[in-house]
C-alpha cells in the first residue's frame, strides 16, 4: 500500500461514511469543542447514601455467583451474578408470534448478568494493574463460552456504562452480560459491511491503515486504538485485536489481555484529557455460530452530547469534534502519575 493520506483540519462540514455500518455521520469541526470545556461528570449523582450497594462485600443482600475468582485469603476479587431485574431470562428458544397486521412478539428469553470487577466500590477500569486486566479478561471469555454452549443463546453482548450519564444505575465498578435469543441488528448490519467489503477484512483493513495516520491514538503487540475517521460522537475510540479472529474466545490469553490493556490506557488517556466522564464500552463479535467474514473488537463511545431530534429522526450522527483533533489530544496527554 502507498502512503496513509492526510485530511488537514477544515472549517466546512463532512459527511463520512462508517463502513462498519454503512450508515453516514457529519463531522462539523467548526462548533468542535477544547477537551477542557466538556466538563466532567459530578461524582456526586453516583453516591446515595441512603442505599446498601448490593456489590460490596458484607451486602446483606448477597447474589448466588454464576463465576467467582477468589484472592489467597479466600476472599472474592471479581464475580459474575445474575441480574435481579433481568431483560432476558429463560431456556427457550425464539419463536415469534403475530398478533395481528403489525403486531410481532416473542419472549424474552436468554440471560441477563452483572459481571462486578472488583469489590473496591471507588476503583475504576483505568486503575487495573496488568494482572487485573489479565483476570478481567479471562473470566469475560469463560461467560462468552458458556453462553456459546447454551443452545437458545445466539449472540452475547458484553456492556461496561460508567456514569449515570452513560446509563449506569450503581456506582459500584461492573459490566454486564447478555445472552440474547437473536442476533441484534447492529451486528447484522457490521456482518453485511464485512461480506461486501472487497478490500479483505474492515477491521485489518484499518489497522493497517490508521497505525501510522492522524487518528492513531496507541497500541500494543496485539491491538491498536483509534478514533475512527467516521468518528459519530466527539473522542470515539474503536480497539482493534491485530490478530484477525471472528470470535472473542478465538483470542489467545495473550491477545485478549493486550485488548483489555489497550482499553483501560485508553480510559487513562480519556481521564486525563477529559476527566472522570461518563462511557459506554461494548464488545462486538461474531455470533457463537457465525462462519463468514468478521472480526471482533470493541467500542468505547464517551458520553459527552446528546443525541438531539436531527440525530434522532435521520439516524444520521453529528460529531463536533473530528476524529484527527480527539487522537491528538489523547496521544499527547501524559498518564504517567
Amino acid at each position: 500500500m502507498g502512503p496513509n493520506p492526510t485530511y488537514p483540519e477544515s472549517t466546512v462540514s463532512q459527511l463520512r461514511l462508517n463502513l462498519l455500518t454503512g450508515r453516514w455521520v457529519t463531522v462539523v469541526p467548526n462548533r468542535a469543542k477544547r477537551a477542557t470545556d466538556f466538563a466532567p461528570r459530578s461524582p456526586q449523582v453516583e453516591t446515595d447514601t441512603d442505599s446498601e450497594c448490593p456489590f460490596c462485600p458484607g451486602s446483606s443482600r448477597p447474589d448466588a455467583p454464576l463465576f467467582e475468582q477468589h484472592d489467597d485469603d479466600g476472599n472474592w476479587k471479581m464475580r459474575v451474578v445474575p441480574n435481579r431485574f433481568p431483560a432476558f431470562e429463560g431456556d427457550e428458544s425464539l419463536a415469534v408470534r403475530n398478533l395481528g397486521p403489525v403486531h410481532v412478539m416473542a419472549e424474552a428469553s436468554g440471560t441477563h448478568e452483572v459481571f462486578v470487577f472488583a469489590p473496591d466500590h471507588t476503583v475504576r477500569l483505568d486503575m487495573f494493574s496488568d494482572e487485573k486486566i489479565k483476570e478481567l479478561m479471562s473470566a469475560l471469555k469463560s461467560r462468552f463460552v458458556a453462553h456459546a454452549n447454551t443452545p437458545n443463546i445466539r449472540y452475547t453482548q458484553a456492556i461496561v456504562n460508567h456514569g449515570r450519564e452513560a446509563g449506569a444505575s450503581l456506582a459500584h465498578p461492573h459490566g454486564q452480560l447478555l445472552g440474547l435469543p437473536f442476533v441484534p441488528g447492529e451486528i447484522l448490519e457490521e456482518e453485511r459491511a464485512f461480506e461486501r467489503f472487497k478490500g479483505g477484512c474492515i477491521v485489518c483493513t484499518t489497522v493497517e491503515a490508521e497505525t501510522d495516520a492522524e487518528r492513531f491514538v496507541l497500541d500494543n503487540e496485539h491491538a491498536v486504538v483509534i478514533c475512527p475517521f467516521w468518528s459519530s460522537s466527539p473522542y470515539e475510540l474503536l480497539i482493534m485485536p491485530k490478530a484477525h479472529h471472528q470470535h472473542l474466545t478465538d483470542a489467545s490469553d495473550e491477545a485478549l489481555t493486550a485488548v483489555g490493556i489497550a482499553i483501560r490506557d485508553s480510559l487513562a488517556h480519556l481521564v486525563r484529557a477529559l476527566g472522570d466522564i461518563a462511557f459506554n464500552l461494548v464488545f462486538h463479535t461474531a455470533p457463537s455460530h457465525h462462519e463468514g467474514m468478521y472480526h471482533w473488537h470493541a467500542h468505547l463511545w464517551p458520553k459527552l452530547t446528546t443525541a438531539a431530534g436531527f440525530e434522532r429522526g435521520t439516524g444520521v450522527m453529528i460529531n463536533i469534534v473530528s476524529p484527527e483533533t480527539a487522537a491528538a489530544e489523547l496521544r499527547n496527554v501524559s498518564v504517567q502519575a
